[in-house]
């Protein structure tokens, strides 16, 4: 087996400050149902968003954290991993030992401009940085309206180092009944890309 690489495959999974943190917590769960290895990255403002749409309340440390949302959705042993920002010793800070994806769900504008100019202040940029660089799959899901300059000239910039961009931006061709449906919607494109089945809901057709 190569140096960096799982039997099972190895996602990584951040969660930003952005409005939509249901997409990136339903696609925690679906993605913990397979026997992914997944790795969590979760901003400040993202905590701080997540409990103000959903109520849940996430402790303040990454092994707290990852306790409790192992615990939630019934992770398997050692499937779950919760990374601190700072946590620079993280296998994903480094070529290495590279995920074989990165999704960032939803992404915020400040994420979004971060990744496109190779900031990498914190754990979730260097991460961004290394998948890009190691020429992986990047997944951006912005969920900003509208769009402005800044925001498409940092898509476009992003598109074309190979980059995702997959706005959350449910259908309604298969007519859902909840806001489940629509975030269920959503969640199936992302895994539709990562090449993870799913029972998600209907396909077109």
């Amino acid at each position: 087996m190569k140096s960096g690489t799982h039997a099972n495959p190895s996602i990584a999974l951040a969660i930003t400050g952005a409005s939509g943190a249901s997409y990136g917590l339903r696609l925690l769960e679906v993605l913990l149902e397979t026997k992914a290895h997944i790795s969590v990255l979760v901003s400040k403002p993202a905590r701080i968003v997540i409990e103000t749409e959903t109520g849940l309340q996430l402790p303040e440390h990454a092994q707290d954290t990852q306790a409790m949302l192992a615990e939630r959705y019934s992770a398997q042993p050692k499937q779950l991993a919760v990374f601190d920002l700072d946590q620079w010793t993280a296998p994903v800070a480094s070529g290495s030992s590279v995920p074989r994806s990165f999704v960032i769900c939803p992404c915020s504008g400040a994420t979004l401009a971060a990744v496109a100019t190779g900031a990498s202040r914190d754990l979730l940029e260097r991460t961004a940085d290394v998948v890009l660089k190691e020429r992986r799959q990047l997944i951006l899901v912005p969920r900003e309206m509208p769009l402005s300059a800044i925001h498409l000239e940092n898509m476009l910039k992003l598109a074309r180092l190979g980059a995702v961009i997959m706005p959350a931006s449910p259908g309604f061709y298969h007519r859902p009944k909840t806001i489940e449906d629509m975030i269920d919607f959503v969640v199936a494109r992302i895994l539709d890309h990562l090449g993870v089945e799913y029972t998600l809901g209907p396909r077109w057709g």
